[in-house]
């Protein structure tokens, strides 16, 4: 939507010319009518009238092809009419402005003069050359002259104005979208400070409870349910484990490349795996993609911990033609991944979801590449990239 204060201005100028036009065109019918002038001129003038209003729109539309042959159509019946009937010369004058709009370079003004030199023979041809029939014309040409300028100035600046307001305007949205993405990484920040202090210290103490009363009653009737629910207990603390370290992931501050560097050295010390990284530093992404990408980097390392028995794991960041590509692979035993996916309660076929889920969320796209025996690639290919 355009935002340009001056429109009103310039459709006001343009009303007011097209009224000029049609009023002296009105005077040059009145004026034959009125001395019973010949029929050709009352012919001209309908003709003049008609091929102006015809060429409306292409004056509106700008400087074009279209546009010069019509002004060059209009000067043909103008300055014939000229030579008919002297009032007729006052029609130069919105002319002037045609000229001025839809001519470039300098062939508005040199248009401009030449109409002048016309207009002014014309008089001089009805009722010879005197000083008013001079004047007049060259008068009026430089009045059109200096307003026609000051109207291209003013309309270059109101364009200018027009791009810094839609700058501006993306910039705001811009700023908008980097709030609620600050905005969503705290409050994630904040779910995981909540759930450490809370639901995982509680789960803590309880299996560490439950592991000294298993130790103090080895043999007792309910040793089989200590151990059951100091089992659960365990489950609980590593799953609540795993939603901390999703909701709060490495610092993106230093961008994607980095965190995935940090998080696979972080991985690789603790799983003894190592794990080669190949980054491309000029991929630029928004923050809700970088940070789903980094999410999928975790949940792919956590699986190949967890089920893949990988001796060497690799993460790859690139991008090309504004997609970015990241793509995580192991040497690991494999697996059936439609298998995986019919699998609603296995944890691999959670993980393999949640990866879509968030693809999804950006318009991009997973594939699962793997074959029992022969390891896993996962790609992930999302737009939006700044190369």
């Amino acid at each position: 939507m355009p935002h340009r204060t001056l429109a009103p201005v310039f459709a006001g100028l343009r009303a007011g010319l097209h009224a000029l036009f049609g009023g002296l065109l009105a005077l040059v019918v009145v004026r034959v009518l009125l001395t019973n002038g010949p029929v050709l001129a009352l012919v001209l003038a309908g003709l003049l009238g008609a091929v102006y209003l015809s060429g409306l729109w292409l004056a509106r539309g700008g400087r074009s092809r279209a546009a010069v042959v019509w002004l060059a159509a209009l000067t043909v019946v103008w300055a014939a009419l000229v030579w008919l009937v002297p009032e007729a010369a006052y029609l130069v004058f919105p002319l002037f402005f045609l000229y001025l709009h839809l001519l470039p370079g300098v062939a508005g003004p040199l248009s401009v003069i030449g109409t002048t030199a016309l207009t002014i023979a014309a008089f001089a041809v009805h009722g010879g050359l005197t000083v008013g029939g001079v004047v007049g014309p060259v008068v009026g040409a430089g009045v059109a002259l200096l307003i026609g300028l000051g109207y291209s100035a003013l309309e270059r600046r109101a364009a200018e104005r027009e791009a810094l307001m839609a700058e501006l305007l993306a910039t705001r949205d811009r700023l908008a979208a980097a709030e609620r993405e600050q905005g969503t990484l705290a409050e994630r920040a904040r779910l995981a400070r909540e759930l450490h202090d809370t639901v995982a210290q509680g789960l803590s103490s309880i299996q560490m409870l439950l592991h000294a009363a298993e130790r103090a009653d080895a043999e007792g009737p309910g040793i089989a349910h200590v151990r059951l629910a100091r089992q659960t207990a365990a489950d609980g603390l590593a799953e609540t484990r795993r939603f901390i370290r999703e909701l709060a992931p490495p610092s993106l501050d230093r961008g994607l490349g980095s965190a995935l560097e940090r998080l696979a050295a972080g991985w690789g010390a603790r799983e003894h795996i190592p794990v080669d990284v190949d980054v491309d530093a000029a991929v630029s992404l928004p923050m809700d993609a970088q940070t789903a990408l980094l999410r999928i980097a975790q949940g792919a390392l956590a699986n190949v911990a967890q089920h893949a028995r990988a001796h060497r794991v690799g993460i790859r960041l690139s991008g090309d033609r504004g997609t970015a590509r990241l793509t995580i692979t192991d040497d690991g035993e494999g697996f059936d991944p439609r298998g995986a996916e019919d699998a609603a309660s296995s944890t691999d076929s959670f993980g393999l979801r949640a990866m879509g889920e968030r693809v999804d969320q950006l318009d991009g796209r997973l594939d699962v590449d793997s074959v029992a025996g022969s390891g896993t690639t996962i790609t992930v290919t999302l737009p939006g990239a700044t190369p």
